[in-house]
């Protein structure tokens, strides 16, 4: 017997503005920027894909697609316009002392 397995995306589980806003708060939690841009990639994959973002920002959907993928590094211009089209905003917030 043949296991069929799908790729996980986890725009597929995002179904409001509560869960998106959870998992780009964890990504930037965690820090790391490609958890952060495949983030971003999956919240705009669940509100009409990147085409209808492109359409929204004013940036190109190839822009858009290598940004928003798990190994882009999008800019922080290309960050502001991506939150504002998605209805999100970023928040900072006092980091606890690390132990040096």
């Amino acid at each position: 017997m043949t296991i069929e397995f799908r790729p996980f995306d986890a725009a597929n589980y995002l179904h409001d503005v509560e869960d998106e806003a959870d998992l780009l708060s964890d990504a930037i939690a965690d820090g790391d920027p490609r958890y952060i841009a495949a983030a971003l990639g999956a919240i705009a994959r669940a509100n009409g894909g990147i085409t209808e973002l492109a359409r929204k920002t004013g940036l190109h959907r190839q822009t858009l697609h290598k940004a928003l993928s798990e190994d882009g590094n999008p800019t922080l211009d290309t960050v502001l316009k991506v939150l504002k089209a998605l209805g999100l905003k970023m928040a900072i917030d006092k980091q606890e002392a690390v132990p040096a």
